[in-house]
């Protein structure tokens, strides 16, 4: 085989690290899965020698990673300070004053990322409009300085008043701090986020600065020790906003990857949908603690500017809009206080795990109550686990059966009832709350636990067609292929749009092109395959929240964007209102730098009868006894193979339960498409 011919992605959970290994040549893919280890890269490096591919064969390293995710969680962060103006240091605590829970009294928000005691502030003074009213002290900022570096400070958030319109004093106030702290990392608000609201601004800034250390630090050693191995190419890391960045950008903007292994399964799900023909796709990635649920529509993935790890502390990069639940293979089935069942979003976790893992586990879940209907057989990951079914019925039993009067399939049943409204309700938020309609969607369903609960989701939201993809396990894996290089610059720009001169918006735009070609440049992204896209964000005047709308170049007219904005806004909120002044809020450029995409090889096709393996009683809602149900092996399953439910799919990676009055079909690429009536 020739050199680097071969392409490897890594997403790293927080109990598997999932590899796909595609060779560019054939279009073949090769899987691997391996337990997460505390130091991820060990487990990286432990799936690329399951694998056995040569580190030197590999063209293309890209990687999603739960590293940022997990120490914003976990609190597991580095000393860091924060510097403000004088008056402005407790914005950050303020915040908006909204709670998640809003009639909870004795809830509280979780404390800023960096406390109290850590946050400073300095002499300076900047109005609206970028006017200097008080110059920045640098006596007392030298003072500051010296006071950070007896602390030991590893990271340094400048976060000043409207600095976002006159950038001078906190590029001032760097100089200063660097010459007494020069190994500490210092994030500029104005070059994070050069937005105007103080409290999204601040937020941002200080999650990049406590996250910059820690994640810098990762990607340095797991690109040592991949140049250690023969790896000669440039390692991808996937940000929240489905793109790729490299080493050198990860530096200078970390928090990006706060949401950087989430972001992998909306990006396979769009492509996964686009190649069998659905342009509007809704994914669900469900694993054994939580559903992440995403947004396709005309072949563009649903992206929020405004997100969060935890609420309260705003994070505004554009970010692959995704929904998570706590729904998963391990949700905790119980009864609240009324007596009422519910399900999740408390989680057996992976040690002990359900019932049925017979690792000490006691608590009904998911998996127990799959289990004990037949869905799911006694036997998971090839062989290499396998499932006891009289723990799992003791469980449901004992703490839900008996408390509710049910006997064990009623119960077992309603457990599974309960976890598809909570995943179907979420899917509404997100689509019907949009202004989509589910009925116009395909449901692409992966993860360890999407395909035993896909059918069943998608008739409960009169969705027609159901795609499961050859490999449900590690379809995040497979996103972190199939992603470009991506910067977002933004620039405020506060008007009427019948007012501001299309010269003046043209200006603006360039000045943004230029710096983000150069940030393609500095990544050695050839010009051939660097792509500029624009768009504005606008409200009608008096508004609070904008729409983003794309616009083209050169900007000779605002009316084709203003048109779609009321569009936009009429399918997005239900109502328009074209005789109001529509206002610009802001102007924003996506740099793209292009990597070739892979091709990924059809699958063979058969004689078109699907042969059973197995056969196994399954219950199903709506009879009174278990249905004798045929049972698939996938790897058997070439392209054409089509059945009628019921049947069960059993894979290495996951189980697919196709429920009576349900169709199947292998198509072209390998995925199972369910017909749901």
């Amino acid at each position: 085989m020739s050199t680097a011919s071969k392409r490897l992605a890594v997403d790293v959970g927080g109990t598997f690290t999932d590899l796909c290994l595609l060779d560019e040549a054939t279009g073949r893919i090769e899987i691997a899965k391996t337990p997460s280890t505390p130091d991820p890269i060990d487990g990286v490096l432990r799936g690329v020698a399951e694998l056995g591919v040569a580190l030197a064969d590999v063209a293309v390293f890209s990687h999603g990673t739960t590293v940022a995710t997990n120490a914003l969680l976990t609190r597991r962060l580095p000393r860091a300070a924060m510097v403000n103006t004088r008056g402005f240091r407790d914005v950050i605590e303020i915040r908006r004053g909204w709670k998640n829970e809003l009639w909870d009294a004795y809830r509280d928000v979780a404390p800023p990322y960096i406390r109290r005691r850590d946050r400073f502030e300095v002499r300076e003074r900047v109005d609206y409009a970028g006017q200097v009213l008080e110059p920045l002290d640098l006596a007392e900022a030298r003072a500051l300085a010296a006071k950070l570096r007896r602390r030991g400070v590893e990271s340094i958030a400048v976060c000043l008043m409207n600095a976002h319109a006159n950038p001078a004093h906190e590029r001032a106030l760097r100089e200063v701090l660097a010459a007494e702290l020069p190994d500490a990392r210092i994030s500029l608000s104005s070059e994070v986020l050069p937005e105007i609201f103080e409290h999204e601004r601040f937020s941002t800034t200080v999650g990049n600065a406590v996250l910059a250390p820690l994640v810098a630090d990762y990607v340095k050693r797991l690109e040592s020790r991949l140049r250690a191995d023969g790896y000669a190419g440039d390692l991808l890391i996937l940000h929240s906003g489905g793109g790729v960045m490299t080493p050198s950008s990860v530096e200078r903007l970390a928090v990006r990857l706060a949401s950087s292994g989430i972001a992998a399964g909306a990006i396979a799900s769009r492509h996964i949908a686009a190649e069998a023909g659905f342009p509007n796709a809704i994914g669900l990635d469900m694993g054994g603690t939580s559903t992440d649920i995403s947004l396709t529509y005309q072949g563009e993935t649903r992206v929020t500017k405004e997100w969060y790890v935890e609420f309260g502390y705003p994070i505004c990069f554009p970010s692959i809009e995704v929904l998570t639940i706590g729904a998963g293979g391990g949700s905790l089935a119980w009864i609240d206080d009324a007596g009422s069942l519910r399900n999740g979003p408390q989680s057996a976790g992976a040690d002990p795990g359900p019932a049925c893992y017979g690792r000490g586990g006691e608590a009904p879940t998911n998996t127990d109550a799959n289990l004990v209907l037949g869905r799911l057989g006694e036997q998971l990951i090839g062989g290499a686990m396998r499932l006891d079914r009289a723990a799992a019925q003791r469980a449901i039993e004992e703490r839900v059966a008996k408390p509710l009067g049910l006997d064990l399939r009623e119960a077992a049943s309603a457990m599974l009832r309960v976890a598809n409204a909570n995943m179907a309700d979420a899917v509404r938020l997100l689509s019907v709350r949009r202004g989509y309609d589910p009925r116009e969607f395909a449901l692409v369903v992966f993860g360890g636990a999407g395909p035993l609960h896909g059918a069943f989701l998608a008739r409960e939201l009169s969705i027609p067609t159901v795609l499961v993809p050859p490999h449900p396990g590690i379809t995040s894996a497979l996103g972190c292929l199939l992603v470009d290089i991506e910067h977002d610059l933004s620039t405020m720009l506060l008007g009427r749009a019948d007012e501001l001169a299309p010269d003046a918006l043209e200006t603006r735009f360039r000045a943004l092109e230029d710096e983000a070609r150069a940030l393609l440049d500095r990544e050695a992204v050839p010009p051939e395959q660097q792509a500029i896209r624009r768009s504005i964000d606008m409200r009608y005047a008096g508004q609070w929240r904008s729409l983003t709308i794309p616009v083209g170049r050169p900007i000779e007219s605002l009316d084709d964007a203003v048109a779609a904005f009321h569009a936009e806004h009429a399918r997005e909120h239900n109502y328009r209102r074209d005789a109001a002044p529509v206002e610009v809020y802001r102007l924003g450029v996506r740099a793209v730098g292009q990597v070739p995409k892979p091709g990924l090889a059809r699958a063979a096709r058969g004689a078109g009868r699907a042969e059973p393996v197995g056969e196994r009683p399954v219950w199903f809602d709506g009879f009174d006894r278990a249905l004798a149900t045929p049972i698939f092996a996938r790897a058997a399953l070439a392209a054409g193979a089509s059945f009628e439910g019921p049947a069960v799919v059993e894979q290495l990676d996951s189980t697919v339960v196709v429920p009576p009055g349900a169709h199947a079909r292998v198509d072209e690429w390998g995925n199972l498409r369910i017909r749901v009536s």
